[in-house]
């Protein structure tokens, strides 16, 4: 069954680049966005999906490595932050969710820290912003 998953993930990424590709131009071009947990060995994979949108993603590794009082400098030069639910310290979603109120930010939770998570987040930002 995992296997299926990881396939029909790839195929949703297609899908989503081309529906990116074939509107001509995303909603989503030159804005950023702040991801903060998740897993290190995915941040190459959510920057690429971030890519096909025409965005930029900021990693920050939610306080493993990092100081979590980056995310405070960051916050101000994103449009919007992400975070997986499954995959970040409750020091950091907290200062992300104080940070986002203070610089009128919004705050994205994502349910896990999976490519496809990510993918359907800003497909429905992507959808949002199209219909405005």
């Amino acid at each position: 069954m995992a296997r299926k998953g990881k396939k029909d993930s790839g195929r949703e990424s297609r899908e989503t680049q081309a529906m990116a590709q074939a509107s001509g131009k995303s909603t989503l071009d030159g804005r950023s966005f702040l991801y903060v947990g998740g897993r290190d060995c995915q941040v190459a994979h959510l920057r690429q999906i971030a890519s096909s949108f025409g965005a930029e993603l900021i990693h920050h590794d939610g306080g493993l490595r990092e100081a979590v009082s980056r995310i405070d400098t960051v916050l101000p030069s994103v449009d919007c932050v992400f975070c997986p639910i499954d995959c970040i310290s409750h020091d950091a979603c907290l200062r992300v969710k104080t940070g986002c109120k203070k610089f009128g930010k919004a705050f994205i939770p994502l349910r896990n820290g999976s490519k496809s998570s990510l993918e359907r987040a800003l497909q429905t930002m992507n959808e949002r912003d199209a219909s405005r």
